[in-house]
Formats: structure tokens, sequence, C-alpha cells
């Protein structure tokens, strides 16, 4: 097949860019597809990590009522998670009672899978901590 020039009328077209407008737009769109999966993937990631930090927290400040105990904390925070996102991700939540700074603290320990596609993932990837003082 010849490139060459054609006069249609008053318009030249080159026969040779017949077509190319449909794999422009295959090559874009599936460029800009990529680009909006990544987009969603990262956010994905931010909201599980979001949503692990928050249930650790808000179970070391139950757990550190003066009427609560460590295993309500360590129930706060599997019930908050399990809630959220998926039982998955609460199997190794941890609680402990360490010293920071010379105050008694209840430290409350999420270790989950890292969401690398979709919800699913490398497991224990993805570390946080929730830290509460204890009253005295």
């Amino acid at each position: 097949m010849r490139a060459g020039r054609q006069r249609s009328g008053a318009r030249l077209v080159l026969t040779q860019d017949k077509g190319s407008a449909a794999v422009d737009f295959v090559l874009v769109g599936g460029m800009l597809a990529l680009i909006f999966v990544s987009i969603m993937q990262l956010a994905l990631v931010l909201h599980v990590r979001n949503t692990l930090i928050d249930a650790a927290g808000a179970g070391a400040r139950y757990g550190s009522l003066a009427d609560r105990s460590a295993a309500d904390a360590l129930a706060r925070a599997e019930a908050l998670i399990d809630g959220t996102l998926s039982p998955a991700y609460s199997r190794d939540v941890r609680v402990d009672e360490i010293n920071r700074a010379g105050l008694r603290t209840l430290r409350v320990s999420v270790k989950a899978p890292f969401p690398a596609l979709g919800l699913l993932g490398p497991a224990g990837l993805l570390e946080v901590e929730g830290h509460a003082p204890l009253p005295r």
C-alpha cells in the first residue's frame, strides 16, 4: 500500500493517516483508565489506614475509662474494624499497658493486610497503634 495524497473536493486527505484516531483513542483511553484505577487504589489504601488508626485510637480511649479494661479495648477495636472493613483486618489486634513519659498508657496495636489489589493483599504489612493514658 502506497502512502500518497488524494484530492477530495477542496480538501487534501493524506491516506496514511486514515484509522489513526481509533488507535489514539485506545492508547489514551488505556492510559487514562490506568491512572484512574491507580488513584482509586491509593484512596482505598488511605481509607483502610485511616480506619485502622481511628479504630485503634477509639479502642484505646474506650479501654482507658475508669470502669473498663484491656479486654474492652480489644473488643471495641475489633468491633469497629469488623463493622467498617472486614474481619480479615481484625485478626491481629493486641492490647498492652506501657509506660510513656512516666504515664501508664494503654496501647492498641493492629496488624492488617496491605490492600494491594482492592481489599486483597499481603498480610501483616500495615501496622498502626492507638494510645490513651490510663487513670491513676
